[in-house]
């Protein structure tokens, strides 16, 4: 697993790599029951605290991403299935209203975003067709 981190991104380390690890997942880099590096390993690997990458498996295992057993390590979940419950609806709606606002508020026309939302969801349908 390759990761890319940006040390002077505004957005935090720990969400940086679990972003990466879930789209990952959702292009077919990272298969079902695949097992991911030890948290030691993943933070020598890419230069960051131990702590940091804990986090981050920590919070994919409470978001049903992965699996952890105290033998074998971490895992993507074999069982990963579809979770469109209301709940995340509810969350992706209060995403992408900030995600909206932000793009109207810089000038991206309508058809822009929408060109945008397209080109990435078609990215992750990849996956589906091999």
């Amino acid at each position: 697993m390759f990761l890319h981190i940006q040390f002077d991104s505004e957005t935090p380390i720990y969400q940086q790599v679990k972003n990466q690890i879930i789209r990952g997942i959702a292009l077919g880099e990272l298969s079902l029951g695949e097992s991911l590096p030890s948290v030691r390993q993943l933070a020598s690997d890419i230069g960051i605290n131990l702590h940091t990458v804990n986090k981050v498996y920590n919070q994919l295992k409470l978001e049903g991403w992965v699996v952890i057993h105290r033998k074998s390590g971490v895992m993507v979940n074999p069982d990963l299935k579809a979770n469109k419950s209301p709940d995340y609806l509810a969350g992706l709606d209060t995403l992408l209203k900030n995600i909206t606002a932000e793009a109207y508020l810089n000038g991206v026309s309508r058809e822009e975003f929408i060109d945008f939302i397209q080109k990435n969801y078609d990215s992750y349908k990849i996956r589906e067709e091999k």
